[in-house]
């Protein structure tokens, strides 16, 4: 489980979002056997997937976040829900590279800049809210600050950060968000780029056992900081057999006719978390006889 905390700083001027997700990054790892560039690309995005989520006002509202930069790592892909649950793939998911310059792993390179973050939110509509910008940096956290400011007209400061250990699992991950609500002084937004580039990494933090009210104290306590809620999320995959068959249905008849033929055992296999869904000829058949 993670934890995912809303607050509020400098009477309400400043929008808070801040998020534990180690135990989330570590089960992507060990379900999709990523390496340590894979873990810190994909474990950065679910982060952020989380935070996201946990903006959607409706209870069956969710997110979906995808980056391609056409770089090695290739396509990632996020889907959250309002609860900050998350699920992800990424489709290289053994991509390593040498250490960038900072000597940290080498993210931007591996996710490349010549594409676009794509955020999609269906809230139930007839159609869902489509938002896009070019990739900024592909170190993820940029990014999505450059999305929330230029898309939705939000100034964001985003900090995202995966810890892998020794043995590459996840030693922490975690993820802020600081958003500046409209008429708030412009002196904050100094105040609190000032205050990120003066604390160690989140990572770190996370790392030290910090929580996340501990790392919202270190940079507003002073501020008029308000918790307002923590919750619970966590890495969730809701596929199941049922889901599966409904998306063979949608291919219509011809289609499972000629897979049918061509298959003797179909194996459908989830990107989200491995699970394999198998449908002999006669379940095929079965799922044709029920099409009206």
């Amino acid at each position: 489980m993670g934890k995912l905390v809303r607050a509020t700083a400098s009477n309400g001027d400043i929008r808070l979002f801040a998020a534990i997700t180690t135990d989330i990054v570590e089960k992507a790892r060990q379900i999709h056997n990523l390496s340590p560039t894979a873990s810190a690309a994909l474990g950065r995005l679910l982060t952020a997937g989380s935070i996201m989520g946990a903006m959607l006002k409706g209870e069956k509202d969710t997110l979906t976040l995808s980056m391609n930069g056409k770089g090695p790592a290739g396509n990632l892909v996020v889907v959250a829900n309002s609860k900050g649950n998350v699920k992800g793939y990424i489709t290289n998911p053994h991509v390593d590279l040498p250490l960038n310059e900072k000597g940290k792993l080498n993210v931007g390179a591996a996710i490349g800049k010549e594409g676009f973050l794509n955020v999609v939110k269906d809230m139930g509509l007839r159609d869902p809210y489509v938002g896009s910008v070019p990739i900024y940096t592909g170190e993820v956290g940029d990014d999505i600050a450059y999305y929330f400011t230029v898309s939705e007209q939000v100034p964001s400061a985003v900090a995202l950060g995966v810890l892998v250990d020794t043995d590459i699992s996840i030693k922490s991950a975690g993820g802020l968000v600081i958003q500046m609500m409209p008429g708030a002084n412009e002196l904050l937004a100094d105040i609190i780029t000032f205050r990120l580039q003066e604390i160690p990494p989140l990572s770190t933090l996370i790392a030290e056992g910090k929580t996340c009210e501990d790392i919202l104290n270190l940079l507003f306590d002073d501020m008029d900081l308000k918790i307002h809620e923590e919750i619970d999320i966590a890495y969730e995959c809701d596929c199941s057999r049922q889901r599966v068959e409904k998306a063979l249905i949608a291919l219509g008849k011809d289609e499972l006719e000629r897979l049918k033929e061509e298959e003797e055992l179909m194996q459908v296999e989830c990107h989200f978390c491995d699970r394999r869904y198998q449908f002999t000829r006669e379940d095929i058949q079965a799922l044709i006889d029920s099409i009206k």
